[in-house]
């Protein structure tokens, strides 16, 4: 009988290991910034790795995140088969079971820090806010657990609880008990708001999933049914989501404008105009704070650089990267960083978030676009004045025309 030297499978590698150089090999042929390999080693990174023992699945993502961290990119991580299941259905669906919190990591420190709350949610109920850092879940160090681990641990079955430790940007410590039920993320809030003198319409975007372009035209054509003169655009606490989503949705208010410009990792500028229609072309004010990012902000840029709106509130939470979500095996995924994005002026927004015209100094409140909400009322006061002076700015030209025929009248 033959005696093999080699048995076949020496060199091939194990499921494992494959799923390990599968997750390289995407972040290679995707990620943005080429340059930053070379920095890290890129190479020897996945020799190193695959040195490792890797055994078991659970092995194989410890090895994907030891793999990534080099990077310094929070955004480019590895999504396990719960978290990936989320954020689908967080861009696609309408509900989901949790806390009602949008995470993200800090530049400087790498702590946790909380994006925004969800409206409506146990986070919002019990007074988290945008700015606040996650210190521990159940115990557990957050910095320990990293930006997926944390939020996979704060999400989990209706009903139950997670203990949340958190510090406030003044310093304050304290433990919240939180229990998680399902969050509606009804994206799209609608309401007409009306005055002494003008009919304003009230529109809350709180996350870009897939069907809020669609909402967004159907609402716009319902508030113009019911003769708004002008629109609150509110983008407070509105994470992101769908860049696609963000894109559309600036469309809708823009006729042949630049909304934003990307940029690949080869350098390609790639500048996305609106098309000539419109579904509403009057008056607007824009709401944002520091719960303001990635799409939202792609949204809100593009309606100040091309003077589409005025933007009033406080300085966006600056996330100027964007993610492409691809599928890993059968049923995990990885977000890698695939473009960064410029607003249409050429302003780059990473780390850095978009002044607004006019800033709010006030508090905010407990539920956005209620009675109590000064940052509505101040945005009516504002939008009310824009009217007037549109409405005598049209008086006068009418008035013009009707003294130059006037004139004609007097030639014949």
């Amino acid at each position: 009988s033959t005696n093999f030297l080699f048995s076949p499978s020496v060199n091939a590698l194990s499921d494992s290991k494959q799923f390990v150089l599968d997750a390289w090999t995407l972040v290679n042929e995707g990620y943005y910034d080429p340059e930053r390999f070379d920095e890290i080693q890129w190479k020897r990174i996945r020799q190193k790795t695959l040195q490792k023992q890797i055994e078991t699945t659970d092995e194989a993502y410890s090895a994907i995140e030891d793999m990534l961290k080099p990077l310094e990119d929070p955004f480019t991580r590895i999504l396990r088969p719960k978290d990936y299941e989320l954020l689908k259905s967080s861009n696609f669906g309408s509900e989901i079971n949790g806390v009602g919190l949008q995470l993200g990591e800090d530049e400087i420190t790498n702590k946790i820090k909380v994006i925004s709350t969800l409206a409506g949610s146990p986070a919002e109920e019990a007074g988290i806010i945008s700015g606040d850092f996650i210190d521990k879940v159940n115990g557990i160090s957050s910095t320990e657990l990293g930006l997926a681990n944390t939020a996979s641990k704060l999400r989990g079955e209706a009903g139950t609880k997670v203990l949340v430790e958190i510090t406030s940007m003044s310093d304050e410590v304290k433990e919240i008990d939180l229990e998680r039920r399902s969050v509606d993320l009804r994206p799209v809030r609608t309401k007409r708001l009306r005055s002494d003198s003008h009919t304003i319409g009230y529109l809350r975007i709180t996350q870009f999933s897939e069907s809020v372009p669609k909402k967004i035209e159907e609402a716009l054509q319902e508030l113009k049914d019911k003769e708004v003169e002008g629109i609150i655009l509110d983008l407070r606490n509105n994470s992101g989501g769908l860049v696609s989503s963000g894109i559309a949705v600036a469309d809708s208010f823009l006729s042949e404008k630049p909304i934003v410009e990307t940029k690949d990792r080869n350098g390609i500028k790639d500048a996305i105009i609106s098309e000539n229609k419109t579904f509403f072309d009057g008056p607007m004010v824009t709401l944002v704070n520091k719960g303001t990012a990635s799409a939202s902000e792609i949204l809100a840029g593009s309606l100040q650089d091309n003077q589409r709106s005025t933007l009033m509130g406080e300085q966006t939470y600056g996330k100027g990267l964007i993610q492409s979500l691809k599928s890993l095996g059968e049923n995990s995924g990885i977000a890698i960083t695939v473009a960064s994005y410029l607003t249409p002026k050429g302003n780059n927004i990473q780390g850095k978030g978009i002044t607004p015209d006019k800033i709010l100094d006030l508090t905010e409140a407990r539920e956005f676009g209620s009675s109590e909400d000064k940052w509505v009322k101040n945005a009516e006061i504002f939008l009310n004045s824009l009217i007037d002076n549109r409405t005598s700015l049209i008086n006068n030209k009418n008035e013009v025309e009707d003294s130059s025929n006037d004139m004609n009248d007097k030639d014949i």
